[in-house]
C-alpha cells in the first residue's frame, strides 16, 4: 500500500529520530500515527541489525506492536530512568517547543514517561507547527468519570470549550487509565504555562496535553526534506 505524502514525511521523521537509538538503552515508545513509525523501523534494526534494547510503552496499542515486531519491553519497576523517549505531537509551538499531545488517547502515559525520559524527541510532519498552542487542536484533558460534567463545568470557566471524547460505538472513550477525555478548545494560548498552571488545580483532572519544557528536539517531514528543531537559545 503506498504511503500518501504526510505518511512519507512523517516515515521520514520517524526514521531519522530512531537513529538516535543505541544498543543498551531503555526506549520510551510513542503512541499514535506517527509513533507507529518508529515502532516499526526500531523493529527492522532489532532484527536486521541485533540492536539490543528495552522499550516502556505508552498505551497497550504500542505494546502490541512492539510485542510483534520481537521488541523486548520493560516497566518503571525494572529501570526508573528512561533513555530516550519518541513521540509524535498534535501541536509543536515554534521557538519553545512547546507542545500539544493526547489525541491519539494516551496523554497520561505519554506524560509519565515523557517526564522520566532523559531526552525526548519529537516526531512530526510540517502540518503541525504552529506559532501557537491552540491554534489549530483542542487541548486534550483526561478526567475522572465520577462527576465529570462538574470538571467540565470548571474547565468552562477557565475559557474553554470542552466536549467529552466518544468512543466509536458513541459512548464515552475510556483511556487505558479508566478515565474520560474532554477536548478542550481555548483558541490560540497566549499564556501555555499559566494555562498549563490553572488546568492542574481543577478538581477532578488527572492529566492534561500541554507538554511544557519536554521535548529537545523535533524531527520535522515536510515537502523540502527533513529538518530538525532545537528550542530557541539551545545549542
Amino acid at each position: 500500500m503506498e504511503l500518501s505524502a504526510q505518511d512519507q514525511w512523517k516515515k521520514a521523521s520517524a526514521v531519522a529520530a530512531a537513529a538516535l537509538v543505541e544498543t543498551g538503552m531503555v526506549v520510551g515508545l510513542g503512541t499514535g500515527s506517527t509513533a507507529a513509525f518508529v515502532v516499526s523501523e526500531l523493529g527492522r534494526r532489532v532484527v536486521e541489525e541485533g540492536l539490543r534494547i528495552v522499550g516502556i510503552p505508552t498505551s497497550e496499542r504500542t505494546a502490541e506492536q512492539a510485542r510483534s515486531l520481537k521488541i523486548p519491553l520493560t516497566s518503571f519497576a525494572e529501570h526508573r530512568q528512561i533513555d530516550l523517549t519518541i513521540d509524535g505531537a498534535d501541536e509543536v509551538e515554534l521557538g519553545t517547543l512547546y507542545l500539544v499531545k493526547g489525541h491519539g488517547g494516551a496523554l497520561l502515559r505519554e506524560k509519565i514517561v515523557a517526564a522520566a525520559s532523559k531526552r525526548m524527541a519529537v516526531i512530526a510532519d510540517d502540518t503541525k507547527l504552529v506559532d501557537h498552542l491552540g491554534t489549530r487542536q483542542s487541548v486534550p484533558v483526561e478526567v475522572v468519570p465520577f462527576g465529570w460534567e462538574a470538571t467540565e463545568r470548571s474547565l468552562t470557566k477557565l475559557g474553554a470549550k470542552p466536549v467529552l471524547r466518544p468512543a466509536a460505538d458513541q459512548k464515552p472513550f475510556v483511556t487505558d487509565g479508566g478515565h474520560y477525555i474532554l477536548d478542550c478548545t481555548f483558541g490560540p494560548i497566549a499564556n501555555p504555562k499559566e494555562l498549563a498552571q490553572q488546568i492542574d488545580h481543577v478538581v477532578g483532572v488527572v492529566e492534561h496535553g500541554l507538554f511544557l519544557d519536554l521535548a529537545w528536539q523535533v524531527f520535522v517531514g515536510g515537502s523540502e526534506g527533513m529538518k530538525i528543531l532545537k528550542k530557541s537559545g539551545a545549542r
